[in-house]
């Protein structure tokens, strides 16, 4: 790979990686929603990061340029060679716990991928342009959610404000910047994550206060994932995610 493909192969790998690790998280509450309609509404929003992560992944192949699939991105990688923000691997939890993670999450995508579309690299903002149109039902979804549970009862109060501190800790991770984002914005390709993040704090406190709930106090901030750095659940993904590929390699149905 050129200089530029392999900083391009990295970028368009972090971010397959986080739909896809999200998409299974996601995908576990098939058959375990709260209501009917939740459990198709999570499921499809499933499958909305699963054709992301294959688009990007897809991407990534053609710029590594070795003959792989996007299926031996996905599915034939260890735990360090994931570089999905923390965030997404957290357990679904309860509801609210998926919820707030999907708030934190939907937003910041919301406001990545509206600059991501004016890349210069032509396929980056075509994969953009598409995923910000599923981002804003996603980010709707939570934000209603969101409002519903802290404006609920005293016991969905409770929960959601739970879920909402527990999980900032690993909100800081979205806004990092390496060598890779640096380079690559520097030819107009990535996006500068710093100035997403006044946009995003404000979005998230507007429904925040809007569902009565407060905005969860600046603590220590989690890290890692730029390096391959993961915790525990990660692992436990990949286990599941990839035991028929690794079991029975090149298998066809």
């Amino acid at each position: 790979m050129t200089d530029i493909n392999q900083l391009k192969y990295s970028y368009s790998l972090r971010l397959g990686d986080n739909a896809w690790i999200l998409s299974h998280r996601l995908a576990e509450w098939c058959s375990n929603g709260p209501i009917l309609e939740e459990d198709l509404a999570l499921t499809n929003l499933a499958l909305d990061l699963i054709g992301r992560a294959q688009g990007f992944y897809k991407y990534a192949a053609e710029l590594e340029g070795k003959g792989k699939s996007e299926d031996d991105i996905a599915y034939r990688r260890n735990e360090r060679q994931y570089f999905n923000n923390l965030i997404m691997e957290m357990p679904n939890g309860n509801f609210a716990d998926t919820i707030a993670r999907q708030l934190y999450v939907s937003v910041f995508e919301y406001y990545f991928f509206r600059e991501l579309k004016n890349s210069k690299d032509e396929t980056f903002a075509a994969l953009a342009a598409k995923t910000l149109k599923e981002v804003k039902y996603h980010m709707a979804h939570a934000a209603d959610w969101t409002i519903r549970l802290g404006d609920g009862t005293e016991e969905s109060h409770k929960k959601m404000q739970k879920a909402l501190n527990e999980l900032w800790m690993y909100t800081g991770e979205l806004f990092e910047m390496n060598d890779v984002d640096s380079e690559l914005m520097a030819q107009g390709v990535s996006v500068d994550l710093s100035m997403l993040k006044p946009k995003w704090e404000q979005h998230i406190i507007d429904v925040l206060k809007e569902a009565t709930l407060a905005q969860p106090e600046d603590i220590y901030m989690q890290t890692g994932s730029r390096q391959g750095i993961h915790t525990e659940h990660l692992g436990h993904i990949l286990g599941d995610m990839q035991y028929l590929q690794r079991a029975y390699p090149d298998a066809k149905w």
